[in-house]
């Protein structure tokens, strides 16, 4: 059985992937202790703490290094500062530790920004990093709207395979499987506490056809972010940590007649988790899903390395 870490886990993306691939996880670590408490309810094991104060002989030998490190200084609404941010140095931990541990395999994931912070030297950096220490890297920009989950959510996905190793990997193929928002959304008696009443609400568009995509059909207010509508009909807008507005993280949504957020529960289920997955109470859970990588999407790309 391979063996992975799981390191900046959050509530678990990374390891529902892989353990639906029958593998087992032997280290995870996050800095934030109500995320690890989470990650315990929902796999029995408490993560480590802060990834600086652990020493290479205190993770176990693995297969494949697992990462979605922190993406808040390479993100636009972090304010992109990258490297310059301590959050965006914390990719050197993953060099320290699989320099150490040669896995043959990285995986990591962050935000399509991350592609263009500091005019490219971050990607740069990131390339020649991995490189030094004998792996080559590819990364690949997805949206899982064309993946079969209805949401739409750019990441950039890094694999890298140590060289010598008999493997290799393509960039995974869109199925632009027909999910759509409707098809996930719970009862409109369980949702009813998430409607939004208000006078400055206008629905542009009556009818639209579905589509692999959110669909604008109106807004509140002056339509910014978290004021925009959209249709059940396409797919979520992108799930986010903190995003602010009416509709915040989750975006909103006309469905039979209202306009309404998404519940905990259909948050989950564009992000592809199950409805019996943990997570903390409150608008925390939803923080804690917006900062989450989706399951399928990492075992897409798993999927697609090759002999």
């Amino acid at each position: 059985m391979h063996r992975f870490v799981d390191l900046f886990c959050g509530v678990g993306g990374f390891r529902v992937a892989l353990e639906r691939e029958g593998m087992d996880c032997v280290f995870s670590c996050d800095i934030d202790s109500k995320v690890c408490s989470v990650y315990a309810q929902n796999f029995g094991d408490m993560p480590s703490g802060d990834i600086t104060t652990i020493i290479n002989s205190e993770i176990p030998p693995h297969d494949i290094l697992c990462a979605g490190f922190p993406c808040q200084s390479f993100s636009l609404s972090g304010n992109a500062r990258g490297f310059n941010d301590i959050r965006g140095r914390l990719f050197f931990e993953i060099v320290r530790i699989a320099k150490h541990h040669k896995p043959y395999m990285l995986l990591l994931e962050n935000v399509k920004n991350i592609l263009t912070v500091d005019d490219g030297n971050v990607l740069r950096t990131i390339y020649k990093a991995l490189e030094d220490i004998d792996y080559k890297l590819q990364h690949y920009t997805l949206n899982s709207s064309h993946f079969g989950v209805p949401q739409k959510r750019e990441r950039v996905y890094f694999v890298a395979l140590k060289n010598g190793v008999p493997l290799r990997h393509g960039k995974p193929k869109p199925t632009y499987r027909k999910k759509y928002l409707k098809d996930i959304l719970l009862a409109d008696n369980l949702c009813m506490d998430l409607v939004v009443e208000r006078p400055d609400i206008v629905i542009t568009k009556d009818e639209v056809e579905p589509d692999l995509s959110p669909i604008k059909i109106g807004y509140l207010n002056k339509g910014g972010q978290g004021e925009r509508i959209y249709s059940d009909l396409g797919h979520a807008v992108t799930q986010s940590a903190s995003s602010g507005g009416v509709g915040s993280r989750t975006g909103l949504y006309y469905v039979n007649g209202n306009v309404r957020r998404l519940h905990i529960q259909e948050a989950k289920s564009v992000m592809g988790f199950d409805k019996s997955f943990h997570v903390s109470d409150g608008l925390s859970g939803y923080s804690q899903l917006g900062n989450a990588v989706i399951p399928a999407m990492i075992n897409t790309i798993y999927d697609s390395v090759r002999i």
